[in-house]
């Protein structure tokens, strides 16, 4: 089941607690404080396209769009399900969707993906805003990962990097055939880069062709204090020239790596990457680039060694264009959750009513059955942290089919370990809980830490997030007016390659009488 595709033709969403855009014709680094890990993007004519790694969550690979790599908006996702289906109906933490590549090619968008444990996969469409193909395995292998294509006359080729979980080996780039449709790998492939010596952790690569070279561009050195590397060579297959064209430097901005080249639609170069926030996950910076004797220069020099730093303000590289900022809040229209949304499996048709008409979104009680915690519960409807502070709140109301107890439904910050506010019931009444489970990840029981009865089954549930480190406060209202702060405080921890996330639940403990549902009327982000 895929979330609402809502038109995109609407006012623009423009966040309350981040926004780049200086309305000066200027921006301030990151765009996103978001976490949109591994983006690669494309521009087709006026218009920016980017697709980040989705890991377990769905629906997955996000499809943004901009005007001016400043201002994003979700529009898409290219994958309704990850195949195997089997597989993934379960959360499969830290694999599935790996870094991906977008190219638009003989007038299809394409996107290709490597997942550590099956092989890369490619899908496609003529329509980005539309239904994508299925998937394609296009060569199979454990540990083949960050592939990304090209088109070159008559030759396609596919460079890819490996998983040395999987694989036994990384830091190595390898180049192979496609044929030209781009469905399938023709041949074991040649190494082209080995980075061993210097360039540990190489992975990530995109490729290019400029002039009389071809272009890599790859990170190396790990994501949180890495760097970006630059190859070229006049033959695909190398020798390859190597040059760090990114660091961190003298600034504060550590790992600058992993991205995209794109032009604006005056000819500039851009490289749009991440920065790793620990628990807030990997943010997006977009870089001034520019060309030097046939190498890329990216950011300025600052301590005059040569190799480029990222720069807090700059230009926008398109001018006049509106603010906008993917979504947050959601009002539930229709009873659908908006792009924003994913689910931390594959999806099930059972887990949400989604009936046309209603303004509020109801979520079906579904088993624990036997699972210790909410760990591997696929059911939970969750989105990125979108700022270093924030509160958020939403209403709910929980209903009990001939008076169950073991029902729950909250609000939730979901990681390794994890803390909900929610609402409960048992001994005939509804409960107010906050409810903590530490160490999830390791099959850790769920501790109830605060309740107080509450006067009836509706509820209004808030968590307040502070920077630096995620640190969260749980509070709720009787009446939406006065709130009353609940248990203890909680340091969020991140899921595994992902960032924590935020989002609402519903669930039965097992061995319950099925039924029951919360309604959750909105979902909404503020400033603190």
């Amino acid at each position: 089941m895929l979330l609402s595709f809502q038109s995109v033709i609407a006012q623009n969403y423009v966040s309350k607690v981040w926004q780049a855009d200086n309305g000066d014709g200027t921006y301030t680094n990151p765009v996103l404080y978001a976490d949109y890990s591994d983006p690669d993007l494309i521009r087709v004519g006026d218009d920016f396209y980017m697709t980040v790694s989705s890991f377990n969550c769905i629906p997955g690979l996000p499809i943004l769009h901009s005007k001016d790599l400043v201002n994003w908006e979700i529009v898409n996702y290219a994958l309704e399900k990850q195949i195997p289906v089997e597989v993934f109906n379960i959360p499969q933490h830290s694999k599935g969707v790996w870094a991906p590549s977008i190219r638009y090619h003989n007038n299809e968008f394409y996107i290709y993906w490597g997942d550590p444990d099956f092989g890369v996969y490619m899908i496609k469409t003529k329509d980005i805003y539309g239904k994508w193909s299925k998937p394609i395995l296009v060569l199979e292998g454990k540990g083949i990962i960050d592939p990304c294509p090209l088109w070159d006359g008559e030759n396609t080729y596919l460079i890819h990097a490996w998983a040395g979980s999987r694989a036994g080996i990384n830091s190595m780039l390898t180049m192979r055939t496609m044929n030209k449709e781009g469905t399938e790998v023709l041949d074991e492939g040649k190494n082209v880069f080995d980075g061993h010596e210097n360039h540990h952790t190489l992975e990530g690569p995109k490729l290019y062709k400029k002039g009389d070279y071809y272009y890599i561009l790859a990170p190396a050195g790990g994501v949180e204090n890495g760097w970006q590397l630059a190859l070229r060579s006049k033959n695909i297959y190398g020798p390859y020239e190597e040059k760090i064209v990114l660091e961190q430097g003298g600034t504060a901005i550590n790992g600058p790596h992993q991205g995209a080249w794109v032009t604006s639609p005056d000819g500039a170069s851009w490289f749009v990457h991440f920065q790793d926030q620990a628990v807030y996950g990997r943010v997006l910076w977009v870089t001034p680039m520019l060309w030097n004797d046939n190498w890329p220069e990216m950011g300025k020099d600052l301590d005059g060694n040569g190799i480029g730093e990222p720069i807090l303000t700059h230009k926008k590289p398109v001018q006049g264009m509106a603010v906008s900022s993917p979504k947050e809040s959601d009002e539930f229209n229709n009873g659908k959750p908006g792009l924003q949304w994913q689910w931390y499996a594959n999806s099930s048709v059972k887990w949400s009513a989604q009936i046309p008409g209603t303004d509020y979104l109801r979520l079906f009680a579904m088993n624990k059955k036997e699972l210790p915690n909410l760990w591997d519960m696929p059911s939970l409807l969750l989105q990125k942290l979108p700022a270093p502070n924030f509160k958020t709140t939403t209403k709910v109301t929980l209903n009990i089919e001939w008076e169950t107890p073991g029902k729950r439904a909250g609000l939730i910050i979901m990681g390794q370990s994890y803390v909900y506010v929610g609402i409960a019931y048992h001994d005939e009444k509804y409960w107010i809980q906050q409810v903590r489970c530490d160490n999830a990840i390791r099959g850790a029981a769920e501790k109830v830490i605060a309740e107080k009865e509450l006067k009836s089954n509706t509820v209004y549930l808030r968590m307040e997030v502070v920077a630096p480190d995620a640190t969260c406060v749980f509070y709720y209202s009787e009446n939406g007016k006065k709130y009353k702060e609940i248990g203890t405080s909680f340091i969020a921890q991140k899921d595994l390659w992902i960032s924590v996330k935020m989002g609402i639940f519903c669930v039965s403990e097992k061995d319950v009488r099925m039924g029951g549902y919360a309604d959750f009327d909105w979902f909404r982000v503020e400033k603190k």
